[in-house]
């Protein structure tokens, strides 16, 4: 199988659990370091499936990679071949296919409870799933669902928590993966972010309550990505 092309917009927000996820079911990956200037590849058909993750700026924002992964993006639903977002990469996904992105209401940083919408759709994604479970967040936009596809996670400070398009295209609004590690690291990177908002939005905690939570929250979150991954390599092009 060709390997799965993993985007990266910011160091810091690298593949984590999904990239794990990957590799203990032997599927093969590489990094596309857009941060570091890497190039974004022409053709999607050179990878079984596309991973985009988070970063700090807008799918709005208008910078060299932008137009070529929104392309790419384009072209990747058009020959089939399966797209993941996750945060960013799930807003970029909307915009690529019609949706639009805008800002939030509020602002989500932390644990907040998300419910599976009850659909033939969100069974086939997330059947057994925990409802509601504790995902993680960090974001201030959001997107709208895309024509044609389905929302399957919704929240209740920000709606649009996660969408499939053609039943191979997931678009997330949540961070579901990440890991210990990479809390703690946006925590201490972030923590003017959340001192900003502490206060002025409902759905953004202080930094003791994120870390202190993180025993009780990340099985349960890892386990609901376990699931979205394992319906989203399903479609893997050979």
């Amino acid at each position: 199988m060709k390997p799965v092309a993993i985007f990266r917009y910011a160091r810091t927000e690298g593949p984590g659990h999904f990239a794990t996820f990957l590799s203990m079911h032997g599927i093969d990956w590489t990094l596309v370091a857009l941060d570091e200037g890497e190039p974004v590849p022409g053709d999607p058909r050179a990878f079984s499936g596309l991973g985009f993750m988070g970063g700090p700026m807008s799918a709005n924002d208008e910078l060299p990679w932008t137009q070529p992964v929104l392309e790419l993006m384009r072209e990747a639903v058009d020959a089939q071949v399966p797209v993941i977002g996750h945060c960013l990469g799930g807003q970029m996904l909307a915009r690529a296919t019609g949706g639009k992105v805008q800002k939030n209401p509020v602002k989500e940083i932390g644990w907040v409870p998300l419910a599976i919408e009850e659909s033939p759709v969100s069974r086939q994604w997330l059947d057994g799933a925990a409802s509601p479970f504790n995902a993680f967040q960090w974001h201030e936009d959001t997107f709208a669902i895309p024509p044609g596809a389905t929302r399957i996670l919704t929240g209740e400070n920000c709606p649009n928590q996660a969408y499939v398009l053609d039943d191979r295209h997931l678009g997330m609004q949540c961070h579901v993966e990440i890991t210990a590690e990479m809390i703690v690291t946006w925590l201490r990177i972030g923590i003017s972010d959340i001192d900003e908002n502490l206060g002025r939005s409902p759905a953004v905690q202080d930094a003791a309550t994120i870390k202190s939570l993180i025993p009780k929250n990340l099985p349960g979150s890892s386990a609901t990505a376990d699931r979205l991954y394992t319906r989203w390599i399903a479609n893997l092009k050979r």
